[in-house]
């Protein structure tokens, strides 16, 4: 828990992939905070002084100082409250969840959106077939682990959040088929369902 003399501020908007990540991991960890809501379209003083430099969300202050970037933020309140850990202990394993976490960034992201909101039917297609061998490297990733981070929710769970919740989202936006099934997909599919049961998918932020 976040001791009562910190400040911790979470400036984000609802629909933002990223900043969601942020929200689990203070759930998770039970970390009290205050979240403030950004209008992109008239970014306020306190985003603009906190990131000057890319000017987005997500950005968690803690006690007057700015942590920007969602992978970055969540190493940052692992490493500051040490409860309930989201990355591994060995070394390997922490690169390799940076990898994955990289991967669903860099990779399956623009895949997803691709195949939903392709300029045409064909762009959607191909984009789709594409997401679908990306999506196969997770699905090996899972075998014999409930989540990516074993028994419990770790940093990797959390990134995959584009999948795991925001995929569906997307699918429903746009029209489109669902793109990740229990069929072609049994380990994923599973890890949807218990990933949306978690607590760190319940309930609110102060405000």
């Amino acid at each position: 828990m976040a001791m009562a003399e910190e400040e911790v501020l979470l400036f984000s908007t609802w629909p933002s992939i990223y900043g969601r990540r942020v929200e689990m991991a203070l759930k998770l960890k039970g970390i009290e905070y205050k979240y403030i809501e950004e209008d992109l379209t008239n970014k306020s003083p306190s985003l603009l002084k906190y990131n000057p430099v890319h000017k987005k969300i997500p950005v968690l202050v803690h006690n007057g100082k700015p942590v920007a970037e969602s992978l970055v933020i969540l190493e940052y309140i692992d490493e500051t409250w040490k409860n309930h850990p989201i990355l591994p202990k060995h070394p390997y394993e922490r690169a390799n969840t940076r990898f994955w976490a990289k991967f669903i960034d860099e990779k399956c992201l623009p895949a997803i959106l691709k195949a939903c909101w392709g300029e045409d039917q064909k762009e959607r297609e191909k984009a789709a077939e594409e997401l679908s061998k990306l999506l196969q490297f997770l699905e090996n990733e899972l075998k014999g682990k409930r989540f990516f981070g074993g028994e419990t929710i770790g940093l990797l769970d959390i990134a995959a959040n584009t999948i795991g919740y925001w995929l569906g989202v997307f699918e429903e936006a746009a029209g489109v088929s669902e793109l990740l099934t229990r069929e072609k997909f049994p380990r994923l599919f599973n890890w949807v369902n218990e990933c949306c049961t978690c607590k760190c998918h319940q309930g609110k932020s102060t405000s």
